[in-house]
């Protein structure tokens, strides 16, 4: 019987030069940039042209790909037609976003050509934010805002689901954020996203198969919950007079002792800090300060040390550091995205990675088409009819 590796961990199915996860060290590499020297700084349109071309853009190139992306945020009537009817049955955010994108028919495009293919890409990642933003503000009852040309890619998001003049600083911190998390190796919508594409399938069901990919709570769906919990522990702080670093020890010791997991703590690769952690913590403090509101932060800070410190002491031989959902969950809310929208835009950020992995497959592509260890009985016989 051979070795049957369960979740395929540790298993080397693909080169890239996309991203490298060193979860030893607590390293991320994207195009060749470690994260907190790419995240803080870039332009998301310089980021995609990074994975895109494995190199960074002149002037003329980012503003010719910013050029683009702009041509491409007008959605089809039936695709708005689409997510307004989703936004009054109810439909959870990212099953909107999935039916959105999978609504869409970019035109046609030949495998081995590049720039049709990367065409394609272009016109998908320019409607992740109308999609959401449509979907979003008809569920509140009102009207898109209309579509600017002045904006780039993050901006125009934050203009489509406000209305408002977005403040650069919140633009800032938010283009940290998507470029933070818009690759990260082969995880599992990553992953699907491949897969789908090395049938020679088109590039718009592997970006619908990363979505459905990224919704589950264990890849995607967890930064809500991450919140939710600092929230919850400064309530009961408040009702029961004990002290925040009180009910956050009661809080974590209960969960581990009933079996449960603690969002926001632990990895699947890293073994130490999510590097991840640190870029968005301090994108969240400078937007904190700004705002003049560190409470939350201060408070978060507090949740975050008890939590390590009690999961040190029950569980001694398990790594169980910060991991990125729990300063994705500060950043997001200090920008003022409601929690339902928090893993729409993490599928937004992450559609650039997508293209990218697309791209890259479709360059040398092999069907992916593992094999299973069958362990089911072999001799069943078919009853004889009475």
């Amino acid at each position: 019987m051979k070795r049957v590796t369960q979740g395929l961990d540790g298993v080397v199915v693909a080169t890239t030069r996309l991203s490298e996860v060193d979860g030893t060290n607590g390293r991320l590499i994207i195009g060749g940039f470690p994260v907190e020297e790419l995240a803080p700084h870039a332009r998301y349109e310089e980021v995609l042209f990074l994975l895109w071309h494995d190199r960074l853009p002149n002037a003329a190139e980012r503003d010719a790909l910013a050029s683009a992306l702009i041509e491409q945020r007008a959605l089809p009537d039936a695709t708005l037609w689409l997510l307004h009817a989703a936004a009054r049955t109810g439909v959870e955010p990212m099953d909107a976003l999935r039916m959105g994108i999978a609504s869409l028919t970019p035109a046609a495009a030949d495998v081995g050509d590049r720039a049709a293919l990367e065409r394609v890409a272009v016109s998908l990642v320019a409607a992740f934010p109308t999609v959401i933003a449509t979907y979003w503000r008809s569920r509140l009852g009102l009207n898109l805002p209309p579509l600017r040309r002045d904006l780039g890619h993050v901006a125009h998001y934050l203009w489509l689901l406000t209305g408002v003049e977005p403040d650069p600083a919140v633009v800032r911190a938010l283009e940290t954020y998507c470029n933070t998390v818009v690759d990260h190796g082969l995880n599992a919508s990553t992953f699907a996203a491949r897969v789908i594409v090395s049938t020679q399938s088109d590039m718009c069901s592997a970006l619908v198969g990363g979505i459905g990919a990224l919704k589950g709570p264990l890849h995607g769906g967890a930064p809500g919950p991450a919140l939710d919990m600092v929230f919850e522990l400064r309530e009961r702080a408040a009702c029961s007079g004990r002290s925040l670093a009180e009910e956050a020890d009661a809080h974590v010791r209960a969960v581990v002792g009933s079996g449960g997991r603690i969002m926001g703590f632990g990895h699947r690769v890293y073994r130490v800090r999510d590097p991840r952690a640190d870029v968005l913590g301090a994108a969240a403090v400078l937007l904190a300060e700004r705002a003049g509101d560190a409470q939350l932060f201060a408070d978060a800070r507090t949740v975050e040390a008890v939590t390590l410190r009690v999961l040190r002491e029950c569980k001694p031989d398990r790594r169980l550091d910060t991991n990125v959902e729990f300063y994705t969950a500060l950043l997001l809310h200090g920008i003022g995205l409601p929690t339902e929208l928090f893993t729409p835009t993490f599928a937004l950020a992450r559609s650039g990675g997508w293209t990218a992995h697309v791209l890259e497959q479709l360059g040398d592509n092999r069907l992916i088409r593992p094999a299973a260890q069958y362990v089911g009985t072999r001799h069943s016989h078919w009853p004889h009819a009475a």
